[in-house]
Order: C-alpha cells, then structure tokens, then sequence
C-alpha cells in the first residue's frame, strides 16, 4: 500500500541522528518523570507541520496536546508577541495592570455559554485553573465535598491530581489525597454496563439515575460545594456523552444548590465545533475552567463564572506572580482574532465531519477499531482485541501510534487502557494535509494487520 505524499518528508530513518544524540541525554539531564512520547527533537513548526532537526517534516495531529487549535505559530500570534516584546514583559497585574488583560477578560465573558454577566480570572496552567475554580467554589458555597467523575483528568497538582481519575501514571505512589473528593461515574456509552450486550448504546435516566444513587450513598448533597465535569472526557479517552447527560447533571445541582463546574480545559476554543463544549448541551455552568489554545502554546490558563460566584472569595485569595502575563494575554487576544476572522469554528466542524467519514470507512476495514466517537473536531477511535468482548487493544494502539511517525505522522493516545487514538489537528489544517495524515494512519492499520 504505496503512498505519496506532499507535506511529509522524511530525509533520514525515523528518528535520525541528530535527534537521537539529543534524546540520548534527556535520561541524565531530567527525571523519569518526563519522559518523552516520540523521540525526535523539533527544530521549527508551523500551521500543522512539524520539522526535526534532521530536516524530516511531519504532521501534527497531536497539536500540543490541544494546545495548537489555530495553528504552531500562527504568523498573527507570532506579530502579537514581537510587539509585546518590545513593549514590556512584566509588572504583575496585581501591581500595574495592563489593558490586553483586561481586554480578553471582556471578549471572554461574552463567549459565556448560556449568556449573563460573567467574570474571568487568569492563571498560568490548566491546573492551577482547576485548584483555583475549587477555591471559588468553597469560598462562595461554604460548603467542603468537590464530586467528580470516573476517568476524569484535571491536572497534577494535588487537588487536581485528586480530581483526576486515572491512577497509573498520574497518582500511583502520591497520596495522600485531598480530602473530601467524591466519584460518581460518568456515561460511557461503548461500555456502558447497562447496554444489555448490545453494541451500541445510546445512556438514558436509567445510567443517570444510577450516577445520582452512587453519589446519595457517598455524601450528602448539602455538604457537596461544586461537582466538575468535562463536557467531553479527554485524557479519559474522548468519551462523548449522551446529549441528555449536560443538561441532566445541570438539572441535578441546581435541585441540591451546587455548584457545576466545567472544564473546558481541553475541549474549549473550538476543538468541539462550538467555542466552548458546553455550548452544545444549551445550558449555563456556575464555572468554567480554560487552558490549553487559549494563547496558542504560551502558558495561560483562567477561571470564568457567574459574577457573584466569581467575587465569594476575599481580595488576594486568587493570584500569582506571572498569572495572566502580558505575552499570553496578547497571544490569546490574537487567537481571538483568529477565531473571528478565519471562522474557525466552520473549519472544526467541517474537519470532525471528515474525520468521522474516513474513520468510519477505515472501520468497516479494520476490526481493531472497536468504537469511533467524536464531537465536532474532538475525534477518538478505540481499539480492541476482539469486537464482542471490547477486550482493550493497548500493544496494538502503540505499535500503530510507532508506525504512523515513523511514517511521518504524529498523533498520541488516551484512555485509561490506552487504547484510543485522538485527534487533535489544528482546525485549521487544510483538507489534502489531513487526508495525506489519514492515508498514513491506514498504512500503518494496513502493515499491522499484515504483520
């Protein structure tokens, strides 16, 4: 299965020399903990190509992690950032503010899903916007149980890493935990266990009521300040929920007077088709948490909210020295402008349209392919040993994941078996980039099978 390519070129043995010298001395220069997924150290990247320094160019569908949904150094956040640069680079909001900061915090509140006044804080990572959503919860509900789901990921700092679901390799070995944290389970249509056997699954109030009897059996709801949810898991493995399941959880705090927070943290900023995921279910958060393409790969991260929720804790209890810097907020308001003027959120849906039509095709081609999910651009495919079982297929997805780079494609996995491939593709890649991609992915489906 020949394939020609126009974006790809490969000019040494995948990795080539000169990335092996540098991956030879990452062992003695930084821990384990930081180990890398493809062994090939980049030289420059833009749009969605990505070139090491042997001069081999590959495609990026891995995007960052989510963090490059307009592009690797898209030429308007590139200009943004010259011109900060030459401006100033810090003061500390807190100390001498600066408008760009307040001016994304303006074009950000009005992306609030379900409308209304909203506020927004700024901080550096994904993490910390999740420690600090946590804080504003407890602040303004005075109450202590934060509820969150199976298969949750929201970050490795220790309250986050406690919200975090997924033991190996997050939190094996780091307790103890932050107390008063609660798991309920969250719907998983593919292996929903009240499917009856059946293949496909659409979760209806039966799964719902089941979530709700597993939480009443843990905690009393008024002692409960906020439940966290992502609108579609991430790192859990690009688990869609049912349509029902957003406005449901919504239905369900309001009932008990809690708190919803959202973690849009990889699903915000379009990957889902609309700005932010929760746009999709019609219903308005207390919270929600943003990272991730917020700045296009400059640290940025924040907490927005319904102003009342917003100002329940004192002054200075929200902040940090480099929160909100002058360089990130001037690249995320060029993202802005992005969205706005290349109509981003058209090209997602038109990519996650694609994506689901190729892989669907490369289904029915290849057994291993057990479930193929997605909403707008945030695709996900699982592999499985066998279609009636839905035995996990984690070899299987690693030695695919190794040979599309080899190839020249690069894309990373998820779950908790680590058995589902994910896609996240700048939405603003050009189609003929993203079918050279997709011929890839099918060799190396085609060489495994063959193997």
């Amino acid at each position: 299965m020949a394939t020609t390519t126009k974006y790809i070129a490969l000019k040494t043995e995948i990795p080539g020399p000169g990335s092996r010298s540098v991956v030879s001395r990452i062992d003695q220069a930084t821990p384990r903990a930081t180990s890398v997924y493809a062994p090939i150290a980049v030289d420059r990247a833009h749009g969605s190509l990505l070139t090491d320094i042997d001069g081999n160019t590959f495609i990026d569908l891995s995007g960052g992690v989510g963090v490059l949904n307009v592009g690797h150094t898209h030429d308007k956040v590139r200009k943004a950032l010259h011109e900060q640069v030459d401006r100033f680079l810090h003061t500390d909001f807190t100390m001498v503010p600066y408008e760009s900061y307040v001016r994304l915090a303006e074009r950000l509140n009005a992306r609030f899903p379900g409308g209304g006044p909203a506020t927004t804080v700024f901080l550096n990572s994904g993490a910390e916007a999740v420690e600090n959503a946590i804080k504003i919860a407890r602040a303004y509900t005075r109450r202590s149980g934060i509820i969150a789901f199976e298969r949750a990921f929201h970050g490795r700092t220790l309250m986050a890493m406690s919200l975090t679901s997924k033991v190996h390799p997050y939190k094996a070995g780091m307790g103890p935990f932050a107390p008063e944290v609660y798991r309920a389970p969250y719907p998983y249509p593919f292996r929903c266990p009240y499917a009856d056997g059946r293949g496909s699954h659409d979760c209806t109030e039966k799964c719902f009521q089941a979530i709700e009897q597993s939480l009443l059996l843990q905690v009393a709801p008024e002692d409960v300040a906020a439940v966290i949810v992502e609108p579609v898991q991430g790192e859990g493995g690009f688990v869609v929920p049912p349509s029902g399941f957003l406005p449901w959880l919504r239905e369900f705090t309001q009932r008990h007077g809690i708190l919803l927070i959202v973690d849009e943290i990889q699903t915000g900023f379009g990957r889902t088709g609309k700005f932010f995921a929760t746009e999709h279910a019609g219903i308005r958060p207390d919270l929600l948490t943003m990272a991730k393409s917020i700045a296009d790969g400059v640290p940025l991260s924040g907490v927005m909210g319904r102003p009342e929720v917003m100002n329940g804790p004192d002054d200075s209890q929200l902040g940090g020295t480099y929160v909100g810097n002058p360089l990130a907020t001037a690249a995320a308001n060029a993202v802005l402008d992005i969205f706005e003027e290349e109509d981003l959120l058209s090209q997602a849906q038109r990519q996650g349209e694609y994506l689901m039509n190729r892989l669907g095709a490369m289904q029915t081609q290849y057994p291993v392919i057990g479930d193929l999910r997605g909403l707008g651009a945030m695709v996900g495919i699982e592999l499985v040993k066998d279609p009636q079982s839905k035995e996990p297929d984690s070899e299987m997805t690693t030695r695919i994941l190794r040979r599309a780079l080899t190839h020249g494609v690069i894309l990373l996995k998820a779950g908790i078996y680590g058995n589902v491939i994910r896609f996240l593709a700048p939405l603003n890649t050009p189609p003929d980039m993203l079918e050279e991609a997709m011929s890839i992915l099918d060799l190396a489906f085609a060489e495994e099978n063959g193997r």
